[in-house]
Parts: structure tokens; sequence; C-alpha cells
């Protein structure tokens, strides 16, 4: 994104710098309009406006090798082109929305040659230094290497199970890098994958190799010298550097370089040997540049800071005092590898400078007066700008003509008597009224009944708060519960808000889980009633990519919370069921199992009628003493009566002992 750091701002312009020399520039413009702008003097070398073959959204740009093609049957050129023909880099290599590669001449101004292999996106193109092939990938999961001598396929096979975003050449043309779901190793000779990089959570945009180059006098081959290459993702804001080996397979990154934003553009500078630093620059999305310098000898594992940061700012003229930044966009290295080439501004009116790198400062802000600059440019005229011509019934239109988004043009024809430019004497001027019946406009009939809109509708709350970025009128539109209320909101909204709408419900998905709730009915309205316009987006995978990780995490999240909400639920109810046994065994414990209960006696009673009566205690005693007197009596008269018991008792056990006595007496 740019400076200010909208959610809505659209993803920069494919741009793509000359190779080496940094001379040339190819700008894709928000109009479909392709440019290649000479960098040494700002100017406009040529312009492409967009016709039938090139009726699709631009996707990326590639230039090819200094006379990587040759044509097949060589002509005689015009004297005119021997001008532009000192210029090595003559082939711009374009990808589309559509699947279509295009390939033009920088110097002939037209269409050499149309690859047609991918039925999606294409999402990057390399060519191949030595032998002139041309790779590309597609959002259709395929990888296609190209004879760029009979433009046809030479080699296709699937890359991932997802599309490939992001592709890189070796240095010696030997292996490949791609980007999907992960980082994949290829050999180019048999097309199977040697390693696999995982360490990105989004889509991978950005691969460059970077090669260490052997000393002169250092004897083992450049390959076994030492091979890195780094990554960028889509919302990482580092950069991850990995390094190519085949004895010893790492699986992490050896080093990460920390950014501000996600990257942007990235270019190198690569070191001559193992004891000079590289030099790494790369452009963020919030408009900085980032440079680093570091000697690749190993894994670090704390992230690096940047060495210096390019900053490019307004003077603050025409009364306004504050500074305002303005964009880089785009960077490259000169051949030196002391100064770069910066590309700042928009793609409409862009900007360049070359500027000396001081890496002892931390931190370079630059001051600018660009509208000062751009008046002095648009005094300059533009030469050679070429404009094919097209028959309007070839024209294919492929994208809605809608606020934007960029449409094609499609070819007027001319008539041959308003290309005189004179009247003949004696023709009448037509009327206004002719004119206007002349172009035949549908005027629309003024309505029966007048209704004015309403300020407070959800559907105009909710498109005033996505023009102006109002985060207080959304959030009281979000509020609504009401699915049908929501439905009739979501109906009524201009088909160019809904790619903003669904960002920002994106936005807030991944905010707060209970607001997610609200937020999943929002989306559902959105992709219900605008389906028909989103499948018209060509860029649809970009635009809603995020919304789309979330979702697919979310899914994959929701099958492991399943099982263990299952797992929990299993402990918490044997916890729960070992917690009750524990509770009935400590019941039971503190309870008697058996009670024994005496039965009450008749001795009892007395004394419960004793203890009852305490007023009559006195006459008690006395009766008591009466009793004990005469109990005393009897036992003494008992005892007398025992001892003549006793003696009888004796004489009884006596004859009981000895009955054999008995007899003798008899």
């Amino acid at each position: 994104m740019a400076a200010a750091g909208s959610v809505y701002e659209p993803l920069p312009r494919p741009c793509a710098f000359s190779p080496r020399s940094r001379d040339l520039l190819a700008i894709s413009g928000v109009d479909g309009r392709i440019q290649v702008w000479d960098t040494r003097v700002a100017a406009l070398r040529r312009e492409y406006v967009p016709s039938a073959h090139l009726s699709a959204t631009c996707t990326c740009l590639a230039w090819a090798p200094a006379r990587g093609i040759q044509e097949a049957h060589q002509k005689k050129r015009r004297k005119s082109e021997a001008v532009d023909n000192d210029d090595p880099y003559d082939i711009l290599t374009i990808g589309t929305a559509t699947g279509d590669i295009l390939l033009y001449s920088t110097v002939k101004g037209e269409l050499q040659s149309k690859l047609v292999s991918h039925h999606r996106k294409v999402n990057c193109v390399r060519w191949h230094q030595d032998n002139g092939c041309l790779y590309s990938c597609s959002q259709d999961k395929h990888i296609v290497e190209w004879n760029t001598q009979t433009y046809k396929v030479k080699c296709k096979w699937k890359g991932d199970s997802v599309g490939v975003s992001s592709l890189c050449l070796s240095p010696d043309g030997k292996m490949l890098l791609s980007a999907g779901r992960t980082i994949k190793l290829w050999d180019l000779q048999t097309k199977e994958v040697t390693r696999q990089f995982t360490g990105h959570s989004t889509l991978v945009t950005s691969l460059m190799f970077m090669p260490i180059r052997a000393a002169a006098d250092s004897r083992s081959p450049p390959e076994t010298t030492g091979l890195y290459f780094l990554s960028g993702s889509i919302h990482d804001r580092l950069i991850s550097v990995w390094q190519v080996r085949t004895e010893m397979k790492q699986k992490s990154a050896v080093l990460t370089f920390t950014l501000t934003a996600s990257p942007v553009s990235i270019d190198l500078a690569p070191s001559d040997s193992k004891e000079e630093p590289m030099k790494l620059a790369v452009v963020c999305r919030d408009g900085q540049m980032h440079v680093f310098e570091h000697v690749l000898n190993g894994s670090h594992k704390k992230p690096l800071a940047p060495t210096c940061t390019v900053q490019i700012a307004t003077s603050g003229g025409d009364g306004d005092s504050t500074p305002k930044p303005v964009s880089i966009l785009s960077a490259g290295f000169c051949p030196d590898k002391q100064s770069m080439v910066l590309y700042y501004g928009s793609s409409m009116q862009p900007l360049f400078e070359k500027l000396v790198l001081k890496t002892d400062e931390p931190h370079m802000c630059l001051i600018r007066d660009v509208k000062k600059t751009l008046t002095l440019r648009k005094e300059m005229t533009v030469t050679k700008v070429k404009t094919p011509v097209v028959k309007a019934a070839d024209t294919k239109v492929l994208m809605p003509g809608i606020p934007g988004h960029s449409a094609t043009v499609t070819a007027m024809t001319v008539n041959s008597e308003t290309q005189e430019g004179k009247r003949k004497p004696g023709d009448q001027e037509d009327t206004i009224e002719d004119r206007l019946g002349a172009m035949d406009i549908a005027l629309p009939k003024p309505p029966t009944k007048t209704i004015l809109p309403r300020a407070d509708h959800f559907s105009v709350l909710l498109l005033q708060g996505l023009e102006s970025c109002d985060s207080n009128i959304l959030n009281k539109v979000f509020l609504i519960n009401n699915e049908t209320e929501i439905k009739r909101t979501v109906a009524k909204l201009p088909v160019h808000c809904v790619v903003p709408l669904v960002n920002e419900i994106t936005k807030r998905l991944q905010g707060h889980p209970n607001g997610a709730m609200f937020m999943v009915r929002w989306v559902k309205a959105a992709l219900v009633h605008h389906a028909p316009y989103l499948s018209a987006l060509p860029d649809l995978g970009a635009q809603l990519g995020s919304l789309y990780q979330f979702l697919e995490m979310r899914v994959k999240a929701m099958q492991k919370l399943s099982r263990l909400n299952g797992k929990l639920y299993l402990l918490i109810t044997q916890i729960g069921a070992f917690q009750m046994a524990q509770r009935t065994s400590m019941q039971s414990s503190k309870q008697a199992k058996l009670v024994y209960e005496e039965e009450s006696s008749e001795d009892e009673e007395p004394n419960k009628e004793h203890n009852a009566s305490d007023d009559n205690w006195e006459e008690e005693d006395e009766e008591a003493e009466e009793k004990e007197e005469e109990s005393e009596k009897e036992e003494e008269s008992e005892g007398s009566n025992e001892d003549s018991e006793e003696e009888m008792d004796v004489d009884k056990v006596n004859s009981d002992v000895d009955p054999g006595n008995e007899s003798e007496e008899e």
C-alpha cells in the first residue's frame, strides 16, 4: 500500500527495471496503459494503449535478457529503427489476469507474440539467462516452460496444490524456486523437487537468489562456496534468508531482516567474496526504503535491523508548513553498487532520482518539491508514442467499467468526412438539437414522484463510512443484528464499495472473537448479493486473499477444537464423577453403620418420678431413713437364718459327695 496506509488503497502497480544498468523502467498504469520511461532523463520512451491483445489487467512485468530472442526470419529494418537498435533490452514480457503472456517489442512498438497456456491469472514470469527459455507460474497451480523460438509450451507441470505466486532461477540456471503453500526447489532437468522450505504463513511474493562469488585464488567450484536465497511475504514484516545445501538440510531460516511494513520491491547487490558484505534494498508498503549490509557467514539468531532508512517528503509549501510523505514505489542498484535509482510518486506521474547511499547515516529524509518537478516535465514533448489501431469488432472487454477498476478502451471508428477538418462552402452548421439527436442519447424520464434520499439510512451511512474511513460510523452500522436489515443494506450498496466492505469486515473478523459473531452475517450478505460482480473481477484472489486465508485457518482449527472439546468433556465428566464418589465416601464414614439401643428398665421410672417431685424432698428423706432401719433389722434376722441354712446345705453336700459311706452305714 501507499504511504497513507489506508486499507482501501490498491496494491502497487507492476513495474520492472531493466537489468544491470537500470536505465529503463516499465510501469503498468491504473488505466491499463504500459509506459517505458528513461530513468536517466525522466522521459517517456514508449506508451502502449490497451487494445484487443491487451484487454486484461497487467499482473506482472519482466525484461528479456539482452538479445535473448532472435527473430526466425530476419528482415530488413527501416532506417528509423536503426536508432533504436542500440537498445539491448527490446522485449518486454507482460503477464495478464486472463492467463495470456504478451511479448512486446520496445523497438517496433508492437506485439511480437502471444503465449496461451494458463487459464487463470499469471503471477510471475522469469527468463533463463543462457538458453532464452521463459518460465511462468499462474493461479491455476501450474508452472510452464516456454520455447521462445517456436512460442510453444516446452514443458508444463503442477507446481503446488494452490496457486504458484513467485518464481526465481538460480545463477547457474540448473535450479528453479517456486513459492506456493511452501517454497520448493526444483531440478530443471528432471522437474523433481529436491528440497522444501516452510516458514511463511501468508502468500510469498518475493524470491531472489543471493550468490556468493568465490575469490580469484579459490580452487573450489562456485556452486559449493555458498548459495542463499531470500523470500518475502505479503503480510510479513520481515525478509527470511535460506541456505541451499545438499549435505546439511536446515529447516528454518538462517537469517531474518526486520521491516516496518510488508515488502513491495527487493533488489540485491551481491558480494564478490565471502568477506565483502552484500547490500539489500527493500521498499516497504509504507513508502520507506530500508538498506541492509551483512556478511553471509552462517546462521544468525536475532533479526537484523536496517543499516540505513530512506524516506522522501515534500517541502511543505503552499502555506502548509507540515511536510507530507511521498511513497517510494521501487528502487534498483546501479552497476557501481554505491548508488541507486529511486522511483517514487505515482504510476500516472512517476519521478526518478539517482541517490548515492550513505550507510553511515541511519536515517535519510529527502525533501523534494514534487509539484515543481511535475510542472517542468509537462513542458517537455513526448515523442514516439505509438497507439496500435485495432478494429472495434476485435476488441473484447473483460472487466466492467466501474470506478476504481481499469477497463478496456474500445476503438472508435472515425468517419472519413470528419477528417477533413473544414466545412465546405455553402454547408449549414448543425444546430445543438441536431447534434444531440445524432448522438442518440437516451435521456432518463423524470420520476413521477420525487423521493429524497434519507441521510439516516444504513446504506447511506455505510457508504459514507467506507469512503471517509470513519470507524465511528462503521461501528454504528455494524451493530445491526437484524438479518433482514443487513441484507437490505448490503443490497443497496454500490458495487465499487463491495471490496472495501469485505476488507473492512475481514479486519474486524481478526479482532475480538465476540465481534466476529456479528461480522459473519455481513460477510454472508456481501458474498451472496454481489457474487456476480465479485466473480467478474480478475484480481479477486489478491483482493480477498486475507479473507480466504482467515476462513481457511478457522475451518482447519475447527476440527482440532472439536477434538479438544470432546477430550476436555470426557476429562471434566470423569473428574466430576471422582469428586462425587469422594464426597459420598466421606459422608458415609461420618455416620455409624449400625446403632444399638438398650431397653429402658422399670427401676429407672421411680428415679424419674423422684426427680419430677422435688417439692416433697424432706418427707422422702425421712421415709428413706425408716426403710433403711427396717432393712437393717431384716438383714440381721436373715443372717441367723442363713447360718442354719448353711449347715443344712453342708450336710446335703456331704451326702451328695460320699455316697459310699451311706451304704456302709446301712
